[in-house]
């Protein structure tokens, strides 16, 4: 990561058409569409997801407070959950406890399809619409660390990446923050990742 802007592209408004929040990663190819529902009495987030071959998905990251689960809809999933591998092939279910530290790519030849929820949401939607404007900004591999700061630690109770250590980042993250604070890095809405323009997936009624 690097505290410079290289890359950065205006914002773009996120397409939320048919009922759907879409949200594409310009560096992988990855496209994700999001939805509320209300099942079981609880508000659960329905995912599905397209990721191109030979390309990976997100770092290593936990959810603290949402289950995710789903099915391989096509092509194959490879995972790492709590340092175990597992390839998960066409109509394999994949299942991501609360609280496991997961990563997952395409480990195959075909683009990969998976679809799935995370339950009961609390702010996944956010925080991926968040990290998706974050990711796009920079180059690939390299979002700007002033805006991945401020992401990370105001969702720092719900979700996190393990880009370090999390006892390095509950230092680290917040000195960025001051620092960017200082610097006028956060002001107005016009930044990625400004919690103004990360908005939650529609609810499908």
């Amino acid at each position: 990561m690097h505290t410079g802007e290289e890359g950065m592209t205006p914002h773009e408004p996120i397409d939320t058409g048919h009922g759907w929040l879409t949200l594409i990663n310009r560096h992988s190819g990855e496209r994700l569409q999001m939805r509320r529902i209300r099942r079981d009495g609880e508000m659960w987030l329905e995912l599905q997801g397209t990721l191109p071959p030979n390309q990976d998905g997100p770092p290593l990251h936990i959810h603290f407070k949402e289950h995710e689960e789903g099915a391989v809809v096509a092509g194959t999933l490879a995972a790492e959950v709590d340092g175990a591998q597992v390839r998960i092939e066409q109509g394999g279910l994949v299942r991501l406890p609360m609280g496991s530290a997961h990563r997952w790519w395409n480990g195959g030849t075909e683009t990969l399809r998976f679809d799935g929820f995370a339950r009961p949401v609390v702010d996944l939607d956010r925080f991926l619409s968040a990290i998706f404007d974050v990711i796009n900004s920079g180059s690939a591999r390299r979002p700007p660390l002033f805006y991945m700061a401020h992401l990370l630690w105001r969702h720092r109770k719900t979700q996190t990446v393990l880009i370090a250590p999390q006892w390095i980042q509950a230092v680290l993250f917040p000195t960025i923050v001051l620092v960017g604070t200082l610097l006028g890095r956060y002001r107005g809405t016009d930044w990625p990742g400004c919690p103004d323009r990360c908005q939650a997936a529609p609810l499908f009624t």
